[in-house]
């Protein structure tokens, strides 16, 4: 069986692309077929990125139209709700989904010193780093790794905040300087984690990929998604997540912020696994009678 599998040009999207091909060998002759996106073009531009599905417009459009039969994500980069006629059709073994700090010299992050720049696009992790340290300036960090890894060195910036989990496909673990435990700094929805698109329909595609798919972390990805989607925060709004799927049991810790740290809304579920998504929504409405819904508005205004 010969698949067309979708991914993105840059480097770390055709490592992640190239793994799936690998996990699927045997199975099936995979061709890797780039393809362009929006947020690509806004990412190597330097303009904000204005909605999730900016990085995954262009691979579900090629899937619709027939002209791939797969397409890859990093997880995270995926809107809560996808367009009809597609399925998360599976998710493999999650990587750490924790993020981490490479600072230039290096410095963990108690000893940045007051004024230091830190740098992310990440408005969770802004709201993050100044409720932890109110006392550092977080400035705007954009590109891909690579990019950001070389302006850092280049002194653009005093640390920066990036994935775990890309560093790790990248083979660039040797260049971080501290992991963040999750009661410092909650990761994105997703985070870590790969998603597998395909149409609804095709059968035979889907049925190929049971065989990659990890029930744990496709599990722990529904609940995190679940609370996304209920709470309606798209890709601006300060929203963390952490699911963690042991045997058939299920924890989803989350967290809702203000942009500039200094109110927080954090909140734990926990059930079995294979309620995963209703986990996430029961925790999400339990975050929105709290007052999550005001902090989430005041974000994306």
């Amino acid at each position: 069986m010969k698949v067309r599998l979708g991914a993105r040009g840059s480097a770390l999207s055709l490592v992640q692309a190239n793994l799936i091909a690998g996990a699927l060998e045997g199975r099936a002759e995979v061709e890797i077929v780039e393809v362009r996106t929006t947020g690509d073009r806004l990412s190597a531009a330097g303009a904000p990125i204005g909605w999730k599905g900016d990085f995954t417009r262009e691979l579900d459009e090629a899937l619709l139209s027939g002209a791939i039969d797969l397409a890859v994500h990093s997880l995270k980069d995926v809107p809560s709700a996808l367009p009809e006629g597609l399925v998360l059709g599976a998710v493999p073994k999650r990587e750490d989904p924790r993020d981490v700090l490479l600072s230039h010299p290096r410095r963990l992050f108690a000893e940045l010193p007051a004024g230091a720049a830190v740098g992310t696009s990440s408005p969770r992790r802004r709201a993050q780093i100044l409720a932890a340290r109110p006392d550092l300036t977080v400035a705007d960090a954009r590109g891909n790794v690579d990019t950001r890894i070389r302006r850092l060195k280049e002194g653009k910036w005093d640390a920066i905040v990036l994935a775990r989990a890309g560093l790790a496909r990248l083979s660039r673990l040797d260049e971080l300087t501290e992991v963040f435990d999750e009661s410092l700094i909650l990761p994105a929805v997703g985070q870590g984690a790969l998603g597998i698109v395909a149409r609804a329909d095709g059968g035979r595609v889907r049925s190929l990929l049971g065989g990659i798919d990890d029930p744990g972390s496709h599990a722990e990805a529904l609940a995190e998604r679940g609370l996304l989607a209920r709470l309606e925060a798209g890709c601006r709004a300060p929203v963390a997540a952490l699911a963690r799927a042991t045997g058939q049991a299920l924890s989803l810790e989350a967290a809702v912020f203000a942009a500039d740290g200094s109110r927080l809304l954090r909140g734990r579920s926990e059930g079995g696994a294979v309620d995963a998504e209703a986990i996430g929504r029961e925790l999400a409405e339990r975050l929105l009678g709290e007052g999550a819904g005001e902090l989430i508005a005041q974000a994306k205004a």
